[in-house]
């Protein structure tokens, strides 16, 4: 009986020491979270060389080269035609009734690119059009027109085909997005569209003239179908 009290006053000062122990224990503080350091500047993209005399040389080339492989592309298409009719609504020299020179009339247009054109005659008056036709009627999907010095290009507004009965379908109409392409002595002003469901047999071309000021000029215009 004796042992007893003396066991139970052993396990009290283990306790109390044990409590003692874990006062003195200092609270640990979450350290404070370190900024993160501040990126380090993006380095200077460093200036593009420039081309050598001999590199501007071969660039000269190379876009001459990819002008000369597109345009014999679409000269030697198979799916294309040219134009066996033409008029316009203005020719250069008509003023007044007078009779135009051969050089500038609508017939020029006429089958393939040739260096020969129709010129309107107006540089910056109202709107002229010019319209074609073609010997076989075809389901539709693009049309080239072929603008010497690229004079006039900026300034088509409208793209019609007509059907065989004779009715005009609008396949395009806007502010032309189309410069002049300096690589060649041509500029091609392309229109593609989903193959229509009807025959088409002719082409209107219209202009804005006030939108490009100058004399307009056509060599020929293609149409692409079958």
């Amino acid at each position: 009986m004796m042992k007893h009290p003396a066991t139970i006053a052993l396990l009290m000062s283990t306790l109390i020491l044990t409590a003692c122990h874990k006062k003195e224990q200092p609270e640990v503080t979450p350290a404070a979270t370190a900024p993160a350091p501040a990126a380090a500047p993006a380095a200077a993209a460093a200036p593009a060389a420039e081309q050598t005399a001999e590199q501007q040389e071969m660039a000269k080339k190379q876009a001459l080269l990819d002008y000369g492989t597109m345009e014999d592309k679409y000269l030697n298409d198979p799916k294309g035609q040219w134009a066996t009719a033409a008029k316009a609504s203005s020719t250069f020299g008509d003023d007044n009734g007078k009779e135009p020179s051969e050089v500038n009339v609508a017939k020029n247009v006429v089958g393939a690119s040739d260096d020969r054109d129709w010129t309107n005659n107006n540089q910056d008056k109202g709107f002229d059009w010019l319209e074609v036709g073609y010997a076989k009627p075809v389901n539709a999907t693009e049309v080239r027109v072929i603008i010497p010095g690229g004079d006039g290009v900026e300034a088509v507004n409208k793209v019609e085909l007509q059907d065989t009965d004779g009715k005009w379908n609008t396949i395009w109409t806007g502010i032309s997005e189309v410069k002049q392409d300096r690589r060649g002595n041509r500029t091609w002003f392309v229109r593609s569209f989903e193959k229509t469901a009807y025959k088409v047999k002719g082409v209107k071309i219209t202009i804005a003239n006030n939108v490009q000021h100058g004399y307009k000029r056509v060599d020929a215009v293609q149409l692409i179908g079958e």
